[in-house]
């Protein structure tokens, strides 16, 4: 069916949960947007190393795509490498970091907030304040940063840090503090641009009962987390949340935060990782968008056939869920977690995704 809204229409009436002709969809094709750039032989290096050429990215991935959303992730390592860490940046895949510089107790003091006008975090400022500048009348955009706790991990290495909550949590708290102050120095460069974003997406991967309960959580992100969410909203940007967890804080991070959006993943073989269904029926979307499930290594592995199959079967459940709660659009189909950058995704299949909820995403209760 041809749409009768256009992106920034069913976009907003999407986040104050009003009827649209359509649920909207944004699998989540970042870096692998650079495939669609010119020739397609941009290196993930040269688009995550160039502020011009990480926006022409999202500017032809848009064009070809035709997402609803746009939203400027480069990578997990950027805060990290721009502290100091290596990062191992590989020219067609996903850079990450494989050496830490947290060694031991006084390392997680030593960390100081480095100079945002340089390294990558620069590229990533001034890169989204150009695709927002050229993006901005057609879609709602945002930036996209890790959050403090995530940033540490990234730092210092996900199992020092874990050790450390026990063995020498003064210092880890001081890290986080340094973490912290770096975001807010980013918030504000992001606030600043002449592109500026309307949204600003967190990553707050941690908080997930894999790996910490409530109490561990609420002290070692959600009390740095709470100040950074109303900075984002006093900075004049929707506040939301990115967590690709197994098995998400939902009370926390949805009930008690209310972002704007909440993106999210689903592993239908891990016991209690809550499905599109259950999310809505237990009343997460009330208040906030809910985008998700889609397995982003369906974009390598599938064909065009199955990822049009899943994407119907997303929308029917989204649909039949919706309309048992009363609700009319608050929900993007979209990817778990971003679509592999890599070589090897298949544009085609991101585009089925796209094109199967302009056909089949109509809500009628």
């Amino acid at each position: 069916m041809a749409d009768t809204m256009n992106h920034i229409e069913r976009d907003v009436a999407s986040l104050q949960d009003k009827p649209v002709d359509r649920l909207t969809t944004y699998p989540l094709a970042m870096g692998v947007a650079r495939r669609c750039v010119g020739d397609g032989t941009m290196t993930y290096r040269e688009w995550a190393s160039d502020p011009k050429k990480f926006a022409a990215g999202f500017i032809a991935g848009q064009k070809y795509f035709d997402h609803d959303w746009a939203i400027g992730l480069m990578d997990l390592s950027v805060m990290a490498g721009d502290l100091g860490a290596h990062v191992r940046m590989d020219e067609q895949n996903t850079p990450f970091v494989d050496q830490a510089i947290v060694h031991d107790p006084e390392d997680y003091e030593k960390l100081r907030v480095p100079d945002i006008k340089k390294g990558r975090s620069h590229v990533l400022v001034e890169g989204t304040g150009m695709f927002v500048e050229a993006l901005g009348s057609q879609v709602i955009t945002a930036a996209f940063l890790e959050g403090p706790l995530l940033a540490l991990t990234q730092t210092a290495s996900a199992e020092k840090v874990f050790m450390d909550m026990v063995n020498a949590k003064s210092a880890v708290h001081a890290a986080l503090k340094t973490m912290t102050d770096y975001d807010v120095e980013m918030v504000k460069a992001f606030s600043a641009l002449k592109g500026k974003p309307a949204g600003f997406v967190w990553d707050y991967l941690w908080g997930n009962y894999s790996c910490l309960g409530d109490q561990q959580y609420e002290e070692f992100e959600g009390k740095y987390a709470r100040g950074l969410n109303e900075l984002v909203g006093k900075e004049g940007m929707a506040n939301c949340i990115h967590n690709c967890a197994d098995l998400p804080h939902l009370e926390t991070q949805v009930r008690a935060w209310k972002p704007a959006i909440y993106s999210m993943a689903y592993y239908p073989l891990i016991p209690g990782s809550p499905s599109a269904k259950e999310v809505i029926g237990k009343g997460y979307a009330d208040n906030s968008l809910i985008a998700g499930t889609i397995d982003p290594q369906l974009f390598v592995r599938g064909t065009v056939e199955k990822m049009e199959q899943t994407t119907m079967k997303l929308i029917q459940e989204v649909k039949t869920a919706m309309c048992a709660k009363g609700l009319h659009s608050r929900y993007c189909i979209s990817s778990g977690c971003e679509v592999p950058p890599s070589v090897t995704t298949k544009l085609d299949n991101i585009k089925k995704c796209v094109d199967t909820v302009k056909q089949y995403g109509q809500i009628k209760c």
